[in-house]
């Protein structure tokens, strides 16, 4: 019976430290530009798109997340993201389409340590690459422009915004030039065994045509460990506050499976 006491005991502190280390990384993922590698296969599936509402688009985005060490105190934080696309009917007589769409790279120098009153902060350029492999998955331009991100983690809480602005410099004469900014605010709570919610906006406003893409997310995410592997798996609704004409209209949805290779 003592051995078994042992045991068990000897097995909770374990689970318990299983579960502390799962919350670590929760809250490291409500970080943008934390110190951890990740790679998140990011779902997205929207109905009601276009002019009539009668066209679906499915994306998803491959979004490896990798930091390097630049010195003792300075990050560079390597963010990609790469678009396979499937639509239907995006406007009348515009038919099927499925390819990748144009790649976003982003790179955020950024301090290891928090400032004195907790702010984590990073910034750095952004990159826009042409590889859509159909004209209309992408802009056929080439764009660069300036990123950042500035957040603070108080206890449970995780407030903070990441922002960038794209102009476009080369690529098809035919197509409009690419000038937009993009804004994404989040409000993320994590609890104690590893459960992320997360209320965020992915804004962008279209200089060139003067409109707004603004759909807000509502999250909830978990993360847990398959063997050796550690995952977060995250889903949730979106509504459109705004869109353009041939962009999504109300309600779409998201499902984010992460892999991730804690150091």
């Amino acid at each position: 019976m003592y051995r078994c006491f042992i045991a068990s005991f000897a097995f909770a502190i374990s689970c318990i430290a299983v579960a502390a280390d799962d919350s670590s990384l929760a809250k490291q993922l409500s970080n943008p530009i934390s110190d951890l590698i990740s790679l998140p296969f990011q779902h997205n599936l929207d109905n009601r798109v276009g002019p009539i509402e009668g066209g679906r688009t499915y994306r998803l985005n491959i979004q490896p997340v990798i930091p390097f060490e630049l010195t003792e105190d300075l990050n560079l934080i390597n963010r990609t993201i790469v678009p396979v696309i499937n639509q239907e009917d995006i406007f009348p007589g515009s038919g099927d389409q499925t390819g990748l769409g144009d790649t976003v790279q982003s790179l955020f120098f950024s301090p290891k340590e928090p400032t004195s009153g907790g702010v984590t902060w990073g910034v750095g350029p952004v990159f826009l690459f042409p590889t859509a492999t159909e004209p209309l998955l992408g802009a056929e331009k080439w764009g660069i422009g300036p990123t950042a991100v500035v957040l603070k983690q108080t206890g449970s809480w995780t407030i903070g915004a990441l922002a960038n602005h794209v102009w476009s410099f080369a690529g098809s004469d035919n197509r409009n030039d690419v000038n937009n900014t993009f804004i994404q605010p989040f409000l993320a709570y994590n609890t104690s065994n590893a459960w992320t919610f997360t209320l965020q906006s992915e804004t962008t406003y279209f200089w060139e045509t003067e409109v707004w893409n603004a759909p807000v997310h509502f999250l909830v995410a978990k993360v847990f460990e398959v063997g050796d592997q550690t995952y977060q798996i995250q889903a949730g609704p979106r509504y459109y506050v705004d869109s353009p004409v041939v962009g999504s209209q109300e309600w779409g949805f998201r499902l984010n499976w992460v892999m991730l290779f804690p150091k």
